[in-house]
């Protein structure tokens, strides 16, 4: 098992290859998304194992790995917020999804259950705006018949950092809430009206853990492994969800890739009683003209590697792998449009 306390993967290189110019150390090197971390931790470890490849990912936030990529300062970044058309090709940039996962709602309320406590879009947003301030709100109250709600203040948890976890979170709210959509809106970095914020997942994990009467977002696998407290949703057709494969599998199962241009997809607030609201992907991020074309086939190959043989070490995170026929279109986009300076495709 990994430490999710850390905000940078590093494993240490134990391989090297020998191309016409010298030696060329085959590390890794990938920034941004906290989202994908647990499941590129346990990606990265058997490949080593594996390979003897090398893996160095900063868990900075996916604001960090767009800005890490663009400067080229690694081989990859990692980003929960997909990129427009536009903006990849103002970057001469180029993505593709690597993994489906969700976010929950983890709470700090002693003597409450995993899965007790019910929650919808509208309560969640005015949570969130400041509106609902205290955990016995009629609002509240009103869908938890039964449960023994206390007069506890609510302690609003978000992102401090540039986030596609804030993205995906926000991008919710707007579709939920109108009045969130005008005061707040979406993006990777938003001015949430009351809270406090945290560093990355662990970050916000941290604080609710630690402050009584907190709520915060927060990837699945995150309150998984913490062994986190977390609410039902309330799903676009009305059922109330708790977070588990199949109500991920079943948001995700809207996504149409193939038509999706540059891979734009966004899944939360997905038609269908099972679907999970907030649910997304972690979209990899890399040149499409490659000054270290090596570095950018060790790249692919770590990815390939993760389609054809990480899908289980993905579903025992309750991560959503891609589909066979998605992958085959990402594999073909990596050798239409990744290539060297001249011309030449990196994957083969």
């Amino acid at each position: 098992m990994f430490a999710l306390k850390s905000r940078n993967l590093i494993i240490t290189v134990a391989a090297a290859m020998t191309v016409s110019t010298g030696a060329f150390a085959t590390d890794i090197t990938g920034a941004g998304s906290t989202f994908i971390y647990p499941v590129n931790a346990k990606w990265a470890e058997a490949y080593k194992a594996k390979t003897g490849v090398g893996l160095n990912y900063q868990s900075i936030g996916s604001g960090g790995g767009i800005k890490q990529i663009e400067a080229k300062t690694v081989d990859f970044g990692a980003s929960d917020m997909p990129l427009e058309q536009a903006d990849l090709q103002k970057n001469g940039l180029m993505q593709f999804p690597a993994v489906m996962g969700a976010e929950v709602l983890a709470v700090n309320l002693p003597g409450v259950k995993k899965g007790e406590i019910k929650l919808n879009g509208k309560i969640l947003a005015d949570i969130y705006l400041g509106k609902i301030k205290n955990w016995n709100d009629p609002a509240i109250k009103a869908i938890n018949k039964g449960i023994n709600l206390p007069d506890t203040k609510i302690t609003v948890v978000h992102r401090s950092d540039g986030s596609g976890t804030t993205f995906i979170f926000t991008n919710y709210l707007s579709k939920v809430s109108p009045d969130w959509k005008s005061k707040v809106g979406m993006g990777t970095s938003v001015n949430f009206p009351v809270g406090v914020g945290g560093k990355g997942n662990e970050g916000v994990a941290s604080y609710v853990q630690r402050i009584k009467g907190s709520i915060g977002y927060v990837e699945y696998a995150y309150a998984l492994q913490n062994n986190m407290i977390y609410t039902q949703l309330e799903s676009r057709d009305g059922t109330f969800l708790m977070p588990t494969m199949e109500t991920f599998q079943a948001a995700a199962a809207g996504a149409d890739w193939e038509h999706a241009p540059g891979f734009y997809e966004i899944l939360t607030n997905e038609e269908g009683k099972n679907s999970w609201p907030i649910t997304g992907a972690t979209f990899i991020l890399m040149h499409t003209t490659q000054d270290t074309p090596a570095n950018a086939k060790e790249v692919l190959k770590f990815y390939a590697w993760a389609y054809d043989n990480g899908a289980q070490m993905a579903k025992d995170l309750v991560y959503v792998p891609m589909p066979a026929p998605v992958v085959k279109l990402i594999k073909q986009s990596w050798h239409d449009k990744i290539k060297d300076a001249h011309g030449n495709s990196v994957w083969n």
